[in-house]
Parts: C-alpha cells; structure tokens; sequence
C-alpha cells in the first residue's frame, strides 16, 4: 500500500511585538500632553494680559473675552487675524493688524518643546522612526486645537464715539457723530484659517527642531550624534543669550510696575510683549535698527522712550528711525544697552566654548557662534513687526485724524543680521581664546602627573 503524506502544518505568522502598540500609544499621549500643556500656558498668559490690559471690560462679556483669547493666542503662532468694519453707507472703515504676542509665543514653546522631549530623556540615541512617531501626532494635534482656536477667534464690537473722541472737529465734528451713531458702526475680526494652519505648521515644526537641536539630553538617529554634538553647543547658546535678555527685561518690567505706577499697563507689557521689548533691546545694542511711526490717540503698549521715537515729536508722518542714537537721544540710558549686548552676548560665547569639544580651535568658535547668533537674528527679528492700523472716513470726506491711529515697526533685517554675525564671530573666537585651559566635562588630562594636581 502507497503511504499518504499528511500535509504539514502551517506556521502560525509572526505576532507584532508585544509593546508596538504600546509604544505608539504612549506617543500619541504624550504628544496630546505636549499640545495640551504649550494651549493651556499659552491661554492662561494671554488671559492674564489681557486682563491687565483692561479686556475684561469689552462690549460683549465673557463670550468677547473669550473671542479676543483666541485670537492672541491664534497670533501668537504666526496666525493671520482679518479685521472688518461696517457703518453703513455713510461711512467706511479700515483696520489691519500684524503683530505676535511674543511673550504667549515664546511660553507656549517652552512648555511644547519641554513636554515633547520628556518621554526621550532616558535614551542615547533614537532611531528616526521613534522620533516620527512622537512627532507626527504633535503636530497633527497641534494643527487640529489651532483650527478650533481659529473657529473662536472671531467677534464684532460696536464703535463707541463718547464725547471726547469728536471734541476737536467742532460742529462737523459733532454732525459726523450723529449720523454715526444712527448707523450703529462696528468692528470685528474672524481669523484666515489657511493661512492660520501654514505658519501654525511652521511654527510648531521650528519649535520641536529647535529642542531637539539645544537639549543636551535629546536623543537623535545614530548618524546625526557628531553632528548635534557640533551644533548643540551653539545653538543652546543662542538660546541662552535671548532667554537671559527676556529674563532681565522681566525684573526691570517688575522693578518699574511697582515702583513707577501704571502697574496694570507695565503688566500687559510683560505678558503680551515682554520679548518684543527685549530682543528688540538686543538688536539695538548689536548696532541694528528698526523704522517706524505711531499716529492717533491710540497705540500698543509699549516703553514710553519707543512711543517717543516713533511719534517722532511733531506728529510727521515720516518713519522714524529706533536704534542707539535716537533713543539715546529721548534717554542717555539707552547707552547702556551697548555694554550690556557686549556682556551677555560674550557670556553666551563662554558657555558655548566651554560646553564644546576640547579640539574646537578658538577660530571655528568664532565661525559656530557667528552662523548661530546670525540664524537666532534672522528667526527673531521677522517676529518684532508690528503693523496696525485704523481709519474711519465719513461720506467720503476722508480719514478723521480724532478717528484714525497707526503704529508701525519694521526691523532692518539684513544689516542687523550681519551686525549679529559679526558680533557673534568675535565674541566666540575670544571665548575659544579664553576657555583653552578650562577642563571640559568628560575630558581626561593627558598628563596623569596633572591629572592628579586636579583632583
């Protein structure tokens, strides 16, 4: 008899590792951690300053509080905020506004980038697709409370015209405020969500390469660790020198708000535009400059020197020039902004050299230090523009001067970039020069009869 073959059985495939799933579900909780904590830090500063600010009390309650809310924290990150204005066929408005809220920007991404690194602290290095996976929900998460928040940044205020905004147009003046206020005008805003989610793409995508780039302990794919271990120094020194500039910029806001008045204002300040001020500070002590005018009865809350130097004392409408001289000229004490950039941007340079290799000369600390502060310049500057503008004009006749403001501040990006540069090659190649005989973590002497004078 023939014998009958019995088919083998099939071995069962391979199951997933176990942890897979698990690993991928941690890293989407960990990135709805990291966008959960950057919007509620974000939120909570703006909610304050707008609060010192006075918003509180805006027509429309607790719902055009939380509208105005929104939106500072949708500019925060690059958001684009549209401003309208209707007031019937007897008149036409025109507003616009262009400004981030540094100080609810620069929160929100250390609390982000903090959060987002958390989960990598315990490796050496990280294969790209780890980094993928905790990355990829981040930003999708990110994108997807940006659109929420843009979905609630948008309201419509009435125009008040009390007594005191017409008391120089005389009986025109009053005539015009009459026919105004039968047309009920008003202003609101909505936010370009396009827009909106591009620069929110951008901005969270800056913010997860910049931790990755300054944090010692960040772990990256094998074949990037020299690399980082040439970039991170400089980078982290950079970041050092604009954290320091807004950390000094902060006791200066407190010493004034509690000693010069106006305590709510100078609050505002400091949780709406406490960087503006401050790296603005920087690039003015670097040699840089920026242009600009204010105009109107109204204005952003800035120092009274910068509100000076714009208003340029005559109410021209020629841009002003802000940088050493013109402020120096409104206070001597700007001057001080000159010793100060050269303290700290030099200090900056220490760390930078101290933390890098030993085998770094003192000529390519220059040139690392000099790309880096170049680069944080050509980041930060774009981040200062502040244009706003509104006009109403009635039956045709033209803007009314009592009805109308404008600020404007545009930095000269390219000069002082490569002012930056300079400043940064300089101060890096003599921190190389002064750092030669200081002992690097890790390093071993060469010379074990000196090793042991250094124990």
């Amino acid at each position: 008899m023939g014998s009958v073959s019995t088919p083998l059985p099939t071995p069962p495939r391979p199951a997933a590792p176990p942890d897979a799933t698990g690993r991928a579900a941690r890293g989407v909780l960990w990135a709805l951690a990291a966008v959960v904590a950057g919007v509620l830090a974000m939120g909570v500063t703006a909610a304050l300053g707008l609060w010192a600010a006075g918003a509180a009390d805006l027509p429309g309650g607790a719902s055009a509080f939380v509208a105005v809310l929104a939106a500072v924290v949708v500019m925060a990150t690059g958001g684009q905020i549209s401003l309208s204005g209707d007031a019937g066929a007897l008149a036409g408005t025109r507003a616009e506004l262009t400004a981030m809220p540094l100080s609810v920007t620069l929160v929100g991404a250390l609390v982000t980038g903090a959060v987002f690194l958390r989960p990598l602290r315990h490796h050496a290095v990280a294969p790209a697709r780890a980094l993928l996976a905790l990355a990829v929900p981040t930003v999708l998460l990110w994108l997807a409370a940006l659109g929420g928040l843009s979905a609630l940044a948008r309201h419509d205020f009435p125009i008040s015209l009390g007594d005191g905004t017409t008391e120089d147009t005389g009986d025109l003046g009053e005539l015009f405020k009459d026919l105004l206020d039968a047309a009920d005008p008003k202003v609101g805003f909505t936010t370009d969500v396009g827009p909106t989610l591009c620069y929110g793409l951008l901005w969270i995508l800056g913010v997860l390469v910049v931790a990755l780039l300054v944090s010692r302990g960040a772990p990256l794919p094998a074949r990037y660790v020299r690399r980082h271990q040439a970039v991170r120094p400089a980078a982290s020194a950079v970041l050092l020198l604009l954290l320091a500039y807004v950390a000094v910029a902060l006791v200066i806001g407190l010493v004034v708000a509690a000693t010069r008045g106006h305590a709510a204002e100078t609050l505002a300040v400091i949780l709406l535009g406490l960087p503006n001020v401050a790296w603005l500070a920087l690039g003015v002590g670097v040699g840089g400059s920026w242009e600009g005018r204010a105009e109107g009865p109204f204005g952003l809350p800035m120092p009274p020197i910068l509100d000076s130097v714009l208003r340029g004392g005559d109410g021209g409408k020629d841009l002003s020039t802000v940088d050493l001289g013109t402020l120096a000229s409104y206070d001597g004490r700007a001057w001080w902004l000159l010793p100060a950039a050269a303290v700290l941007i030099l200090g900056a340079a220490l760390v930078m050299a101290v933390r890098s290799p030993a085998h770094v000369t003192p000529w390519r600390h220059g040139l690392h230090f000099g790309v880096a502060l170049g680069l944080g310049f050509l980041v930060f500057l774009p981040l200062t523009l502040v244009e706003a503008r509104f006009g109403l004009s009635v039956l045709g006749i033209g803007d009314l001067t009592a009805l109308g403001a404008e600020v404007v501040l545009r930095p000269h990006i390219w000069t002082t970039v490569a002012l930056a540069a300079l400043w940064g090659a300089v101060t890096g190649t003599l921190a190389g020069f002064l750092t030669t005989r200081v002992r690097r973590r890790g390093e071993v002497p060469a010379d074990p009869a000196r090793a042991e004078d250094t124990v």
